[in-house]
């Protein structure tokens, strides 16, 4: 699956860090970066923004509304799915990374990035082994998983979500006015509770074995 990957100021370096690292079958085809500075209003964004790129999905990691905005506006022409975390408007727009849902057209990316999906083996209420199903391009969901295993259950339920935080590279200052939360504690509620469904899929497992 080809990707492009526009960013502003180095704002997805993270991001394809750990899409290279944990993900399968994923190459980022170009990386576009726009390192200038910006006034209030972009009256021309075209002169700034690429237009000769063709691919699978778009990461819009473009941090002014109205380069944002034009690039989403390109992809709809292009008919390529676009991703644009931490901004309303069209196409995919999660809260943060590990909040985007499925979607069919999001291919191998969408499979492998958002929401996150643990698997986990459970000893003497203690998590012994816990693997990744799904999780953040950033790598906050395997960053978190090092010191879990050996975990009592109740300390994991504790411990995984403020390692998430702890390696989350969201901006902790951007509060979600609605749900009063910012990006880095959402990724440490979205991971708990994966987690904590991780663990329930092991117990009943247990219980019918």
């Amino acid at each position: 699956m080809d990707i492009i990957v526009f960013q502003q100021n180095g704002s997805a370096l993270k991001k394809i860090e750990g899409i290279k690292k944990y993900g399968r079958q994923l190459i980022i085809k170009d990386l576009f970066s726009i390192d200038e500075g910006f006034p209030e209003v972009v009256e021309f964004p075209e002169e700034y923004v690429k237009q000769d790129f063709q691919g699978d999905l778009v990461l819009n990691f473009l941090k002014h509304p109205d380069l944002s905005a034009y690039l989403v506006e390109l992809c709809e022409q292009k008919n390529i799915p676009v991703v644009t975390t931490g901004k309303p408007g069209k196409g995919y727009t999660p809260f943060t990374c590990c909040g985007l849902g499925r979607g069919e057209k999001l291919g191998e990316y969408g499979r492998q990035f958002g929401f996150p999906e643990y698997s986990v083996e459970i000893e003497n209420d203690r998590i012994v082994g816990i693997e990744v199903l799904r999780g953040a391009p950033c790598g906050a969901t395997w960053a978190a998983i090092i010191d879990t295993i050996g975990s009592p259950v109740q300390e994991a339920l504790v411990k995984l979500p403020l390692r998430v935080q702890q390696n989350c590279f969201a901006n902790p200052a951007a509060f979600d006015p609605i749900s009063g939360k910012s990006p880095v504690h959402y990724a440490g509620y979205v991971h708990l509770a994966a987690l904590k469904k991780a663990i329930e899929d092991a117990t009943k497992l247990q219980k019918t074995e």
